[in-house]
Protein backbone atom coordinates (compact mmCIF):
# COMPACT_ATOMS: atom_id res chain seq x y z
CA UNK A 1 0.00 0.00 0.00
CA UNK A 2 0.76 3.41 -0.34
CA UNK A 3 2.77 4.95 2.81
CA UNK A 4 0.68 8.05 3.74
CA UNK A 5 3.92 9.01 6.32
CA UNK A 6 5.79 12.55 6.88
CA UNK A 7 7.91 13.91 4.75
CA UNK A 8 11.21 12.52 6.45
CA UNK A 9 13.41 15.68 8.44
CA UNK A 10 15.63 17.30 6.90
CA UNK A 11 13.53 17.19 3.56
CA UNK A 12 11.61 20.54 1.83
CA UNK A 13 8.13 19.33 0.56
CA UNK A 14 5.39 21.56 -1.69
CA UNK A 15 2.79 22.78 0.15
CA UNK A 16 0.61 20.51 -1.88
CA UNK A 17 3.00 17.23 -0.23
CA UNK A 18 2.32 18.18 3.04
CA UNK A 19 1.54 14.49 4.98
CA UNK A 20 2.88 12.17 2.17
CA UNK A 21 6.03 10.93 1.95
CA UNK A 22 7.69 11.86 -1.08
CA UNK A 23 9.82 8.74 -0.94
CA UNK A 24 6.92 6.37 -0.81
CA UNK A 25 7.31 3.38 -3.40
CA UNK A 26 3.76 1.53 -3.52
CA UNK A 27 3.84 -2.57 -3.15
CA UNK A 28 2.58 -2.36 -6.82
CA UNK A 29 4.63 -0.34 -8.37
CA UNK A 30 8.64 -1.73 -7.02
CA UNK A 31 8.03 -5.36 -8.63
CA UNK A 32 7.29 -3.64 -11.99
CA UNK A 33 10.41 -1.31 -11.65
CA UNK A 34 12.74 -4.37 -11.03
CA UNK A 35 11.31 -6.41 -13.98
CA UNK A 36 12.93 -4.09 -16.32
CA UNK A 37 15.72 -4.38 -18.42
CA UNK A 38 17.55 -1.37 -17.68
CA UNK A 39 20.99 -0.50 -18.53
CA UNK A 40 23.46 0.56 -15.58
CA UNK A 41 25.45 3.48 -16.66
CA UNK A 42 22.93 4.40 -19.25
CA UNK A 43 21.42 7.46 -19.05
CA UNK A 44 17.50 7.18 -18.57
CA UNK A 45 14.27 9.36 -19.31
CA UNK A 46 11.63 9.07 -16.79
CA UNK A 47 8.29 9.84 -18.21
CA UNK A 48 4.91 11.03 -17.69
CA UNK A 49 2.05 10.10 -19.61
CA UNK A 50 -0.85 12.64 -19.54
CA UNK A 51 -0.16 15.76 -21.14
CA UNK A 52 3.34 15.02 -21.98
CA UNK A 53 3.08 12.09 -24.31
CA UNK A 54 -0.59 11.50 -24.88
CA UNK A 55 -3.48 14.22 -25.18
CA UNK A 56 -5.25 13.76 -22.04
CA UNK A 57 -7.24 16.59 -21.58
CA UNK A 58 -8.26 16.75 -24.62
CA UNK A 59 -9.42 13.22 -24.85
CA UNK A 60 -11.44 13.71 -21.28
CA UNK A 61 -13.09 16.72 -23.04
CA UNK A 62 -14.74 13.86 -25.54
CA UNK A 63 -15.59 11.31 -22.90
CA UNK A 64 -17.37 14.14 -20.57
CA UNK A 65 -19.55 14.66 -23.82
CA UNK A 66 -21.07 10.87 -23.71
CA UNK A 67 -21.86 11.28 -20.21
CA UNK A 68 -23.74 14.76 -20.41
CA UNK A 69 -20.63 16.99 -18.57
CA UNK A 70 -18.26 19.34 -19.41
CA UNK A 71 -15.14 20.53 -18.45
CA UNK A 72 -14.59 24.50 -17.01
CA UNK A 73 -11.34 24.95 -16.55
CA UNK A 74 -10.88 27.60 -14.10
CA UNK A 75 -8.13 26.15 -11.88
CA UNK A 76 -5.43 23.47 -12.52
CA UNK A 77 -7.43 20.67 -11.40
CA UNK A 78 -10.59 18.25 -12.02
CA UNK A 79 -12.78 18.51 -8.75
CA UNK A 80 -14.76 20.57 -8.97
CA UNK A 81 -13.88 22.31 -12.61
CA UNK A 82 -16.30 19.16 -14.14
CA UNK A 83 -20.01 20.22 -14.29
CA UNK A 84 -23.48 18.65 -15.65
CA UNK A 85 -24.56 20.05 -18.80
CA UNK A 86 -28.05 20.78 -17.89
CA UNK A 87 -27.64 22.28 -14.57
CA UNK A 88 -23.71 23.29 -14.66
CA UNK A 89 -23.28 21.85 -10.72
CA UNK A 90 -20.06 20.64 -10.09
CA UNK A 91 -20.15 16.73 -9.90
CA UNK A 92 -19.13 15.98 -6.59
CA UNK A 93 -15.77 15.27 -5.65
CA UNK A 94 -16.48 11.94 -4.39
CA UNK A 95 -17.79 11.23 -7.55
CA UNK A 96 -14.91 12.14 -9.64
CA UNK A 97 -12.47 9.19 -8.88
CA UNK A 98 -15.10 6.63 -10.41
CA UNK A 99 -15.81 9.45 -13.22
CA UNK A 100 -11.89 8.86 -13.98
CA UNK A 101 -11.80 5.35 -13.85
CA UNK A 102 -14.72 5.29 -16.06
CA UNK A 103 -12.89 7.75 -18.47
CA UNK A 104 -9.91 5.18 -18.59
CA UNK A 105 -11.76 2.32 -19.12
CA UNK A 106 -13.49 3.61 -22.09
CA UNK A 107 -10.78 5.75 -23.54
CA UNK A 108 -6.90 4.90 -22.95
CA UNK A 109 -6.96 3.18 -26.23
CA UNK A 110 -7.85 6.24 -27.82
CA UNK A 111 -6.01 9.02 -26.52
CA UNK A 112 -3.82 10.86 -29.44
CA UNK A 113 -0.03 11.90 -28.89
CA UNK A 114 1.02 15.05 -28.37
CA UNK A 115 2.54 16.82 -31.20
CA UNK A 116 6.89 15.92 -31.55
CA UNK A 117 6.12 13.05 -28.53
CA UNK A 118 7.05 10.46 -30.72
CA UNK A 119 10.30 11.80 -33.05
CA UNK A 120 12.05 13.35 -29.96
CA UNK A 121 11.62 10.52 -27.73
CA UNK A 122 12.80 8.44 -31.37
CA UNK A 123 15.94 10.67 -31.07
CA UNK A 124 16.81 10.94 -27.36
CA UNK A 125 16.92 7.20 -27.07
CA UNK A 126 19.44 6.64 -28.93
CA UNK A 127 21.20 8.59 -26.15
CA UNK A 128 19.07 7.51 -23.20
CA UNK A 129 17.13 4.63 -22.23
CA UNK A 130 12.94 5.68 -22.23
CA UNK A 131 10.39 4.45 -19.23
CA UNK A 132 6.91 5.47 -19.23
CA UNK A 133 5.87 6.44 -15.50
CA UNK A 134 2.37 6.73 -15.52
CA UNK A 135 -0.96 7.03 -12.78
CA UNK A 136 -3.28 5.10 -15.03
CA UNK A 137 -5.22 1.96 -12.97
CA UNK A 138 -3.20 -1.49 -13.09
CA UNK A 139 -6.16 -2.64 -15.24
CA UNK A 140 -5.46 -0.09 -18.15
CA UNK A 141 -1.57 -0.33 -18.15
CA UNK A 142 -1.58 -3.04 -21.00
CA UNK A 143 -3.68 -0.80 -23.04
CA UNK A 144 -1.47 2.38 -22.53
CA UNK A 145 1.33 0.72 -23.61
CA UNK A 146 -0.09 -0.53 -26.75
CA UNK A 147 -1.42 2.92 -27.58
CA UNK A 148 1.65 4.62 -27.12
CA UNK A 149 3.46 1.60 -29.25
CA UNK A 150 0.80 2.28 -32.13
CA UNK A 151 1.97 6.08 -32.03
CA UNK A 152 5.47 5.35 -32.28
CA UNK A 153 6.88 4.96 -28.55
CA UNK A 154 7.01 1.96 -27.71
CA UNK A 155 8.39 1.77 -24.17
CA UNK A 156 8.44 0.28 -21.02
CA UNK A 157 5.08 1.40 -18.80
CA UNK A 158 5.17 1.56 -15.33
CA UNK A 159 1.86 1.84 -13.53
CA UNK A 160 2.66 3.81 -10.27
CA UNK A 161 0.08 4.82 -7.52
CA UNK A 162 0.75 8.08 -5.48
CA UNK A 163 3.41 10.58 -5.99
CA UNK A 164 6.41 9.51 -7.90
CA UNK A 165 9.43 10.05 -5.87
CA UNK A 166 9.99 6.76 -4.45
CA UNK A 167 10.01 5.55 -8.21
CA UNK A 168 12.37 7.61 -9.70
CA UNK A 169 14.70 7.17 -7.14
CA UNK A 170 14.80 3.32 -7.25
CA UNK A 171 14.83 3.56 -10.73
CA UNK A 172 18.02 6.69 -10.97
CA UNK A 173 19.30 3.32 -7.79
CA UNK A 174 19.36 0.55 -10.93
CA UNK A 175 20.98 2.92 -13.61
CA UNK A 176 23.51 4.83 -11.76
CA UNK A 177 23.40 7.40 -14.38
CA UNK A 178 22.02 10.89 -14.88
CA UNK A 179 18.30 10.58 -15.01
CA UNK A 180 15.65 13.22 -16.57
CA UNK A 181 11.92 13.42 -15.21
CA UNK A 182 9.24 15.18 -17.35
CA UNK A 183 5.83 15.41 -15.44
CA UNK A 184 2.88 18.00 -15.65
CA UNK A 185 1.59 17.95 -11.74
CA UNK A 186 4.15 20.02 -9.79
CA UNK A 187 4.10 18.08 -6.78
CA UNK A 188 5.28 15.01 -8.44
CA UNK A 189 8.23 17.35 -9.81
CA UNK A 190 8.67 18.26 -6.37
CA UNK A 191 8.35 14.56 -4.94
CA UNK A 192 11.49 14.01 -7.28
CA UNK A 193 12.84 16.59 -6.29
CA UNK A 194 13.09 15.68 -1.95
CA UNK A 195 13.70 12.08 -3.37
CA UNK A 196 16.75 12.43 -5.78
CA UNK A 197 17.68 15.85 -6.19
CA UNK A 198 20.09 14.98 -9.02
CA UNK A 199 17.44 13.89 -11.19
CA UNK A 200 17.39 16.94 -14.22
CA UNK A 201 13.57 18.11 -13.76
CA UNK A 202 11.06 18.65 -16.53
CA UNK A 203 7.52 20.37 -16.13
CA UNK A 204 5.67 19.84 -19.50
CA UNK A 205 2.29 20.90 -19.96
CA UNK A 206 0.97 20.20 -23.21
CA UNK A 207 -2.56 21.12 -23.56
CA UNK A 208 -2.16 25.88 -23.93
CA UNK A 209 -5.43 26.29 -21.77
CA UNK A 210 -3.66 24.18 -18.83
CA UNK A 211 -0.33 26.20 -19.21
CA UNK A 212 -1.68 29.26 -18.84
CA UNK A 213 -3.37 28.05 -15.31
CA UNK A 214 -0.06 26.66 -13.68
CA UNK A 215 3.40 28.70 -14.17
CA UNK A 216 6.58 26.79 -13.64
CA UNK A 217 7.11 24.30 -10.70
CA UNK A 218 9.45 25.75 -8.55
CA UNK A 219 10.60 22.61 -8.11
CA UNK A 220 11.53 21.88 -12.02
CA UNK A 221 14.90 22.87 -13.65
CA UNK A 222 12.60 23.42 -17.17
CA UNK A 223 9.24 24.19 -18.21
CA UNK A 224 8.16 23.48 -21.09
CA UNK A 225 5.08 23.54 -23.27
CA UNK A 226 6.35 21.38 -26.62
CA UNK A 227 8.73 18.67 -27.27
CA UNK A 228 10.93 21.13 -29.26
CA UNK A 229 12.18 22.95 -26.18
CA UNK A 230 12.10 20.04 -24.31
CA UNK A 231 14.24 17.87 -26.54
CA UNK A 232 16.99 20.66 -26.42
CA UNK A 233 16.89 21.10 -22.44
CA UNK A 234 17.27 17.23 -22.50
CA UNK A 235 19.90 17.16 -25.13
CA UNK A 236 22.06 20.12 -23.18
CA UNK A 237 22.18 17.92 -19.75
CA UNK A 238 23.14 14.85 -21.31
CA UNK A 239 25.67 16.72 -23.16
CA UNK A 240 26.74 18.24 -19.40
CA UNK A 241 26.96 14.83 -18.10
CA UNK A 242 28.98 13.15 -20.75
CA UNK A 243 26.68 11.69 -23.01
Amino acid sequence: MTTQAKAPQGTTAAPHMRGLDPLALHEDVLPQIEALDLVRGKPLIVSDCDEVLMQFIAGLEIYLETQGLWLDLQSYALTGNIKRRDTNEAVAALDVPDLLKGFFASSTHALIPVPGAAAALATLSGRAQVVVLTNVPSADKETRARNLAAHGMDYPVIANKGLKGGAVKRLAELVEAPVIFLDDIPHNIASVAVAHAPTHRVHFIADPRLAKLLGPSEHSHFHATDWADAQRFIEERLAEDGF
